[in-house]
């Protein structure tokens, strides 16, 4: 076996550590489970999941390299990220609560289905426009690698990991939301709720994109 049995487990206790604070996805997973239901919400752990995927593998093949050498390529990203989150945000303060009539005999039925896709591309933009997200993988991994074993499967066990565990996180978080949407059934708390997770999603954003004072 080319990894570290010690170096993997402790590898899979820091992930779940940073994995755990809920981050711009994770606030997005929770605003559409809470607003759309669980259905919904799983196409957004779905989206999370391919962008984690596809990001981490970048940063492992030499992408967080040339991120940290272009500081322009890091600038476009940054600001493409931080729109994009915003204008999530925006949406999702304008979109109806998919909520059936609570005063009607179905009110414990599920809401009407949602396009998944729409939501699964939101969710992996968020997730892979996110060039801190790499840099911070580049600079996360390492750390983990035994010099004495082959480099190229260790970095992919190590990517695997990483989405398996964030697909995990993910789904905890849309369920938890999601029952909490059934003990909270009133349109008018959903939509505070949810426009609480919109407004987090702006404040994100733009903090991505405020330059950093120097120390």
């Amino acid at each position: 076996m080319d990894i570290s049995l010690h170096l993997y487990l402790a590898f899979v206790a820091a992930s779940l550590v940073i994995l755990v604070i809920p981050g711009p996805t994770i606030v997005l997973v929770i605003g559409q489970a809470l607003a759309q239901g669980r259905r919904v919400a799983f196409a957004s752990v779905a989206g999370v999941a391919l962008g984690d995927l596809i990001a981490t593998g970048l940063s492992m093949a030499g992408a967080g390299a040339i991120l940290a050498a272009s500081a322009t390529l890091f600038q476009i990203l940054k600001f493409a990220g931080a729109a994009y989150l915003v204008w999530l945000g925006i949406k999702m303060w304008r979109s109806p609560i998919g909520l059936p009539d609570i005063a009607t005999a179905q009110a414990e039925a599920e809401p009407p289905a949602a396009p998944l896709f729409p939501v699964f591309r939101d969710s992996f933009f968020v997730t892979v426009l996110n060039p801190k997200g790499i840099l911070f993988f580049v600079a996360f991994v390492p750390q983990f690698i035994d010099p004495a074993g082959a480099y190229g499967p260790q970095a992919l066990v190590y990517v695997l990991t990483f989405t398996l565990l964030g697909i995990l996180n993910a789904t905890a978080f849309a369920l938890a939301a999601s029952s909490a949407r059934q003990l909270v059934r009133r349109p008018s708390v959903l939509k505070t709720v949810t426009r609480a997770g919109g407004s987090l999603l702006i404040m994100a954003g733009a903090a991505a994109a405020l330059p950093r004072r120097a120390a």
